[in-house]
């Protein structure tokens, strides 16, 4: 590592040191304080990943590391562990799951190299831990399904080819459209999502990034409606769908052009 980079990471700890002794709200703040606010700190990250914003890039990868340095200093203070440590397991850890690079394994392709890391992973366990448990329960359930999905591939259950998984969707979407009662349609609808997540994964097309471009496509050109709406002195509520079509398509427009 270069000396400017050591010399910033220890400028970094020695600032997280005294704002933890001299600053009220960082001498309060516990692991569970921060919890909500690193989650909400990779949102943001994500968010700026996705604008392809690297200024902003650069400023969140900022603030998720602090919470690191942060979670550390903490446990430093019960002596439970260090960030000295957190640096050490996670090199080991690295060096263990790539045997390829540290070690004489051969592999032929990146799907070898992730299905060592899995088989790493369950060998550490000690034969306890399940594949799919690493998968926190927390996560979205959109990613939570992508996630299941890779990892379940890793030891071979998976479709062998798109074409099947495709027809997989078409068998859930008549299940779906076949379901009487509200708590069928709501199972097959569940089932019918998982199977496009899973030909999403087909297509190496990340199902959460997909749905959230969207998302913010839609609040651009929702706003962009609004916009119109009041600049031309009429409320939404009183108009109809076609009227808001017409504004909406000049926003879809817009966009292409610019695109």
């Amino acid at each position: 590592m270069s000396d400017s980079r050591l010399v910033a990471f220890e400028r970094l700890l020695n600032i997280m040191d005294e704002l933890r002794e001299q600053c009220p709200w960082d001498r309060k703040q516990t692991m569970e304080s921060l919890r909500h606010l690193s989650i909400e700190e990779v949102y943001e990250l994500s968010e700026a990943i996705l604008q392809n914003d690297k200024q902003e890039i650069k400023k969140e990868l900022g603030d998720v590391l602090l919470h690191i340095v942060f979670y550390a200093r903490i446990a430093s203070e019960t002596n439970d562990f260090t960030i000295t440590e957190v640096i050490n397991s996670l090199c080991e850890k690295l060096i263990e799951r790539h045997p390829h690079i540290y070690g004489d394994v051969q592999v032929r392709n990146e799907e070898d190299v992730k299905q060592n890391w899995e088989q790493i992973k369950l060998k550490e366990s000690g034969g306890k831990k399940r594949l799919l448990s690493g998968v926190p329960n927390s996560l979205a359930s959109l990613v939570k399904a992508f996630r299941m999905q890779e990892k379940a591939a890793q030891v071979g259950f998976d479709w062998s080819d798109k074409s099947q998984v495709w027809a997989k969707v078409e068998e859930e979407l008549a299940e779906f459209n076949e379901a009487e009662t509200p708590e069928q349609r709501e199972e097959e609808l569940g089932d019918l999502l998982f199977a496009l997540v899973n030909y999403a994964r087909f297509e190496q097309i990340n199902p959460d990034d997909a749905l959230e471009k969207t998302n913010q496509k839609f609040k651009r050109r929702f706003e962009y409606i609004e916009e119109q709406a009041r600049l031309n002195g009429r409320e939404m509520r009183s108009m109809s769908l076609e009227e808001m079509d017409i504004w909406w398509n000049e926003a879809k427009t817009k966009e292409n052009k610019i695109g």
